[in-house]
């Protein structure tokens, strides 16, 4: 229903090429922390950045479906810090070069992106702000021709070693969600100083505070409207939610094809254990929860690669699918034993890297919070008009 033979193909070459250049070098980024610049090229070489992005910048312009098949497959290789640093720079800070961006930045920033050679990170966290947008202290005061930025950014994914940071600041210190903008701020830029964080989960990507103290940007570097940042935030909010919905059923997926796998090799009082009657129902409550996940969220793919704004039922995603993931996850290490408890063995890793889900990109509290507002008090959110 959703996929082509064309997807179909593309997941199997896509699959192919991880196997290949990614998971070699897989346990030697999740120690040191530090995904290694040539692989961020050879992604850019084989197009793997410009999937939904517009041609004349040189993207592919393809349907949501190879994003989709994208996210999915690197669910697969185990490793929630590579896949997230790949993600982030494609469809968190990309996605706002490639809609605020005007025809300059994109030419500058845009095109090196999709090419793998610049990688960009989203600044919105705070240390006192992480679901409350509109509650952010950076300032960023004009001054002439240009803008003087300061203030700090906290849980920045690729924040180390990006290349350049998409930034939202107060602009007007008066208004509270029409007082905040967007820039684009090189990371080397004067007065920006970087702290690598020492995480749970996700150990491969770097994910940083960000602290900036009086960084001087040409005016120029606001993206779009000054004072529309929080709805132009918000409206990409859907892609980012459904991305971590499609996240979470691919990598509980993965866990449970593990399990079943380890069942049917590994014996105990003289059979194998996907025999157990206690075992083989837990395993069919855990697919029937990943399914149902993953086709609610291939619709929701739909809808949106049809241009509906489906602000709720993206919310809904996250909140539900990675909620199972941990569910799912939790139960697929118990299946192993203390196999499961083991680092050689997938579980451990992606117990930990799981964990993550209910909490970036909108706590599950305020997503529920959001559902409440449109199914009870009837709230309508609407996409910004740049």
């Amino acid at each position: 229903m959703y996929f082509t033979e064309e997807h179909n193909a593309f997941r199997l070459s896509f699959r192919d090429f991880l196997q290949k250049e990614v998971v070699p070098h897989i346990e030697k980024w999740e120690k040191t922390g530090t995904i290694e610049r040539f692989i961020w090229n050879k992604f850019g070489e084989m197009g793997y950045f410009g999937l939904n992005q517009p041609e004349e910048y040189g993207g592919l312009n393809l349907d949501l479906f190879y994003t989709v098949i994208f996210l999915e497959e690197l669910q697969r290789i185990n490793s929630g810090g590579f896949a997230a640093a790949m993600w982030a720079h494609t469809y968190l800070a990309m996605t706002h070069v490639n809609k605020e961006g005007d025809d300059c930045i994109k030419k500058e920033y845009l095109t090196p992106s999709i090419e793998g050679n610049k990688i960009g990170a989203l600044c919105i966290t705070e240390p006192f702000a992480g679901s409350d947008v509109a509650g952010i202290k950076t300032t960023a005061v004009k001054k002439g021709d240009t803008y003087i930025i300061n203030g700090s950014k906290t849980f920045i994914t690729n924040g180390v070693y990006a290349d350049y940071l998409i930034v939202a600041a107060k602009t007007n210190l008066e208004e509270k969600h029409s007082g905040i903008s967007i820039f684009i701020v090189d990371n080397n830029t004067k007065g920006i100083s970087s702290t690598k964080l020492n995480k749970l989960g996700w150990r491969a990507s770097d994910t940083a505070e960000i602290s900036f103290d009086n960084v001087v940007i040409p005016a120029e570097n606001l993206m779009g409207e000054e004072g529309k940042g929080f709805p132009y935030i918000m409206q990409h909010f859907a892609l980012e939610r459904l991305v971590m919905g499609v996240n979470a059923h691919a990598r509980a997926e993965y866990a449970l094809e593990y399990a079943i796998q380890y069942m049917n090799e590994r014996e105990a009082f003289g059979r194998k254990i996907n025999k157990f009657q206690a075992l083989r129902h837990k395993v069919a409550e855990m697919a029937s929860k990943v399914d149902m996940c993953k086709e609610y969220n291939y619709s929701i793919a739909k809808r949106l690669n049809d241009g509906v704004y489906v602000v709720k039922e993206a919310t809904m995603s996250k909140l539900l699918s990675t909620k199972m993931a941990d569910e799912v996850i939790y139960e697929a290490l118990q299946l192993l034993g203390g196999y499961g408890y083991v680092e050689d063995y997938p579980m451990a890793r992606l117990l930990r890297d799981s964990r993550l889900g209910p909490i970036g990109g909108g706590t599950s509290e305020i997503l529920k919070e959001i559902i409440a507002k449109i199914v009870i008090d009837g709230k309508d959110y609407k996409p910004a008009v740049k």
